[in-house]
């Protein structure tokens, strides 16, 4: 792992350290973030600011906001926001709460470190600094997620680079197939993300949304709600066909071979002379990852 890979992880005050690299080595795929050597700290018009395009914060607690701004007028900005300037202006990539805060409590200016950040690492350095400072909700990090993902970057990627599980990341994204309201609720706290992820395990959309009533009416618990979850999903489950998985133990050590191999449950059905074989995956990252594994061909 490289060195600016691991100040990435300490937050936005290691990145915007001097970091020493051995002369013709070069990372690609790393934030590039620097003090402006023409900036550094100063005060900066709060009107002359743009907030960042990339935030993937999208919600702001007005009475958050309003607690903010008066301990603003009382005691000042203690700690400085990070923009970046963008010809006579700035663009806002850290602070945006304190930033709206100081507008409310009528404060001309703001204490900001002037910085470059590269435009592609904008929407990864502002979404580290929130995760750090835990200000994101479950479905802004999953469209923060997913923006990461679209621009190349893997489950597995994003997990180190943000300190996180991958099985963590890829359940984020999985809550972008709830509905549009749903995901709603999400960001306003009404439902948690083990509810959440409970939802998405009933795939009949009437009885979801019954799930759902009952959760939010009736407070159940993650616990409760799987249980109501299990006997909908087993009452429209078809009658169960007899299983036609080898019981070959040749094939069955070849199946445990494959299972290594991708990370997933495998099934051969049939016989050493004809058959099929199954590979699950989940989700459209998953299906990729095992999609690559068989076009590259063995390891071994």
């Amino acid at each position: 792992m490289s060195q600016q890979r691991n100040a990435l992880g300490r937050g936005l005050g290691a990145l915007l350290q001097p970091q020493q690299q051995p002369r013709g080595e070069t990372t690609q795929a790393e934030p590039e973030v620097q003090t402006d050597a023409r900036g550094g700290l100063r005060d900066v018009p709060v009107d002359q600011i743009d907030p960042n395009p990339e935030q993937p914060r999208r919600f702001f607690d007005p009475e958050q906001l309003e607690t903010l701004s008066d301990s603003i007028r009382r005691h000042g900005v203690l700690q400085p926001i990070v923009v970046c300037q963008r010809g006579d202006r700035y663009e806002l990539q850290v602070g945006e709460r304190r930033w709206r805060a100081t507008q409310a409590a009528g404060i001309t200016t703001i204490p900001a470190l002037v910085a470059e950040i590269a435009p592609r690492d904008r929407l990864e350095v502002a979404l580290i600094e929130n995760i750090q400072r835990r200000d994101l909700n479950p479905i802004e990090l999953a469209l923060s997620f997913k923006a990461l993902i679209e621009r190349g970057a893997t489950q597995d990627d994003i997990g180190k680079r943000v300190g996180i599980d991958r099985s963590n990341v890829a359940n984020h994204v999985r809550l972008l197939d709830l509905s549009k309201e749903h995901q709603e609720e999400v960001e306003r706290g009404i439902i948690s993300m083990g509810h959440a992820k409970v939802l998405l395990s009933v795939t009949n959309p009437e009885r979801r949304i019954y799930l759902r009533d009952r959760i939010v009416k009736e407070q159940l618990s993650v616990r409760r709600a799987e249980e109501l979850a299990r006997s909908f999903n087993s009452a429209t489950k078809p009658a169960k066909k007899p299983s036609t998985e080898t019981t070959d133990p040749a094939l069955h050590q070849l199946t445990d071979r494959l299972r290594d191999r991708f990370k997933t449950k495998v099934r051969i059905h049939g016989t050493q002379t004809s058959g099929r074989i199954e590979i699950s995956y989940s989700g459209g990252e998953d299906l990729r990852r095992v999609a690559m594994a068989l076009l590259n061909g063995p390891k071994e």
